[in-house]
């Protein structure tokens, strides 16, 4: 990526051996909604870099590809990419998983509400089965969400109804530049702990009030064959939780702080 030739929103989506499902015109489509896609090669061993290569060779103006020398796990992949992002002059970062379960239409809903709202600074999807959306999980996966939910709840100190869902986006601010500077303890609960990076802060500074975070319910989400969330990583989530709650403090006796939820409205584009 080059600095000066970036569009302002850059959406980074990690790869680990995703050359049988990953789907090029599913990025093109995200490129062509959000401004810019990053694709992140997590140390692959099938055919995913020829893949990504030939991806971006089709669309180098809006497509480019960062590959990791090892595999590195999703949450090394995603703070590359999106500390790469931050560095070529994004103003606007996110990431969504690279088996599209969060079509590209709902992550530039997202981007559509970080645009729209200067108040905000963090927009996480929230797979909520509402009437009138399309929103599949199997209960298995919804139930254990909910667990996870409770207790990344009082890991960050606020009430976010779903800390897990691939897409989230970002402005760049001096909270989110710090957030990313160390790389995560967590493996499978980054998502929590970057949250908890952002809404805490550290010692170099303070972070976002909760008023600066919000939820969007999606209108469409998918279950997707081939998900690497196995029982074990599962159980390793929970486990990381845990030591991040431990590490942040929970909240003693009192309902963790909802984020705010938005409404977005309907891209102009």
């Amino acid at each position: 990526m080059t600095p000066g030739h970036l569009p302002r929103t850059v959406i980074v989506v990690p790869c680990f051996n995703e050359a049988a499902r990953l789907s090029p015109d599913r990025v093109d489509e995200l490129a062509e909604l959000c401004g810019s896609v990053l694709l992140v090669d997590d140390g692959s061993t099938d055919a995913t870099a020829s893949m990504l290569a030939a991806i971006s060779a089709a669309a180098p103006a809006t497509t480019s590809v960062e590959r990791l020398a090892v595999n590195e796990g999703k949450a090394a992949a995603v703070r590359h990419g999106l500390n790469v992002a931050l560095e070529s002059g994004a103003t606007i970062v996110g990431y969504c998983d690279a088996d599209f379960a969060t079509p590209p239409e709902e992550v530039a809903r997202l981007v559509d509400v970080l645009e729209g709202n200067p108040s905000v600074d963090v927009v996480i999807g929230s797979r909520v089965a509402l009437l009138g959306t399309d929103v599949r999980r199997g209960p298995a996966r919804h139930y254990l969400g909910r667990v996870f939910a409770t207790l990344a709840s009082a890991a960050l100190g606020m009430a976010v109804y779903d800390t897990q869902c691939g897409a989230k986006v970002f402005r760049d601010t001096p909270a989110l530049r710090r957030a990313l500077r160390k790389p995560f303890r967590s493996g499978w609960a980054f998502d929590v702990e970057l949250l908890a990076r952002l809404h805490r802060g550290d010692a170099a500074g303070t972070g976002l009030d909760i008023d600066r975070f919000v939820e969007v319910p999606l209108r469409r989400w998918h279950d997707v064959n081939g998900s690497k969330l196995t029982p074990g990583a599962a159980a390793k989530a929970v486990v990381d939780v845990v030591r991040i709650a431990r590490q942040r403090g929970l909240v003693n006796g009192r309902r963790p702080p909802r984020s705010r939820a938005a409404i977005p409205h309907r891209r102009s584009r």
